[in-house]
């Protein structure tokens, strides 16, 4: 017997895990919703599947598992509601549009036994997946330097970046969230720096179009993060784990957008990546299929709040020290987040 999946938010990646769970065998039927209900009825339509008029009576479907997919400024509300009913629940990251947001929903998670799953879809990328496994069989010895890039080629709507909470909340939070499982350490300092050389509507709007960071990890490994919303050769993601014994790199492939300039090498030779959704086609279907475990009792959730909220407070630290113009502790945000809720409850 298969499962019953509930979809919120019908999007361009909301469609796209619609379509992945329809193909997998432990999916009996879908319930889609979408704040816009020209979108749902068009969608459910399309892929012949069952329509919420909105989220409450997709809740009340008899769904065995909720996936979440609408915009960040609901995921909190969400993702909340879906556990209030004890429902195994996937959202995409974040896990809500601020670091206090963010908070809260950890705090209701862990107050249940509800299984929540987070998606970092990087998790899931065979390459990613192998320097992961590097790390934790000593292979590569101790790990000095990680090099994570994330570089667009062409910015998002303006609509999106006025919501997404700039370039750290919405497209290097994958990259701290990958250095940090794939190192197995925690950051302890956050040094930000970034620049806008393209749309003036993104400074406009407060962001940046290109960004760099530095951690420094509890046990003295050093990563270096790569972001830009301008690549114009590709979409280009990578990760490079460097170590006393060996060095690794995922994402080192034959569609890498970068040009070689020396004599006689042809690597990269295919076309360049153009989006991540066709640089993550596989890491998307296993990340379903993990979540399909997680309903079925099968398996813990391989991404939980916990591991989302340690990601976001990163991103909150790099907004500041992009802000301050210095490096930041980790601890120095989380302590005056501490204080200011602590003012706001006197």
């Amino acid at each position: 017997m298969g499962a019953r999946i509930g979809v919120i938010g019908l999007g361009r990646i909301g469609s796209c895990h619609a379509r992945n769970l329809l193909a997998m065998d432990g999916v009996d039927s879908l319930v889609v919703n979408d704040a816009d209900a020209r979108r749902t009825s068009d969608v459910a339509t399309e892929l012949d599947v069952e329509f919420a008029a909105d989220p409450d009576a997709l809740f009340a479907s008899g769904v065995d598992g909720v996936l979440i997919a609408a915009s960040s400024s609901s995921h909190a509300d969400l993702i909340e509601a879906s556990v209030r009913r004890g429902i195994p629940t996937f959202c995409e990251k974040p896990v809500a549009d601020s670091i206090e947001s963010s908070v809260r929903v950890l705090e209701a998670v862990e107050q249940t036994s509800v299984p929540v799953q987070i998606g970092f879809q990087r998790r899931f990328d065979p390459s990613f997946v192998a320097a992961y496994e590097a790390v934790r069989s000593g292979q590569l010895g101790w790990i000095h330097t990680l090099r994570s890039t994330t570089l667009d080629p062409a910015p998002p709507p303006i609509s999106y970046i006025e919501h997404s909470g700039g370039i750290f909340r919405d497209c290097s939070i994958h990259d701290f969230d990958i250095v940090r499982w794939v190192s197995g350490r925690e950051v302890t300092t956050v040094y930000a720096t970034g620049s806008n050389q393209g749309d003036r509507a993104i400074a406009n709007a407060g962001d940046i179009d290109t960004a760099a960071t530095v951690l420094t990890f509890d046990g003295g490994t050093i990563a270096v993060v790569s972001n830009t919303r301008y690549n114009g050769r590709g979409h280009d993601c990578r990760l490079e784990v460097l170590g006393s014994r060996d060095s690794v790199a995922a994402g080192l492939d034959d569609r890498l957008p970068l040009r070689s300039l020396d004599p006689g090498i042809s690597f990269p030779s295919k076309e360049p990546y153009t989006f991540f959704m066709d640089r993550f086609t596989s890491a998307y279907r296993a990340e379903l299929e993990a979540f399909l475990g997680v309903i079925a009792g099968r398996r813990e959730s391989p991404c939980t709040p916990a591991d989302a909220v340690e990601s976001a407070w990163i991103s909150e630290v790099a907004t500041y020290s992009l802000r301050q113009g210095r490096p930041v502790a980790i601890a120095e945000v989380k302590d005056l987040f501490l204080h200011n809720k602590n003012e706001a409850h006197t």
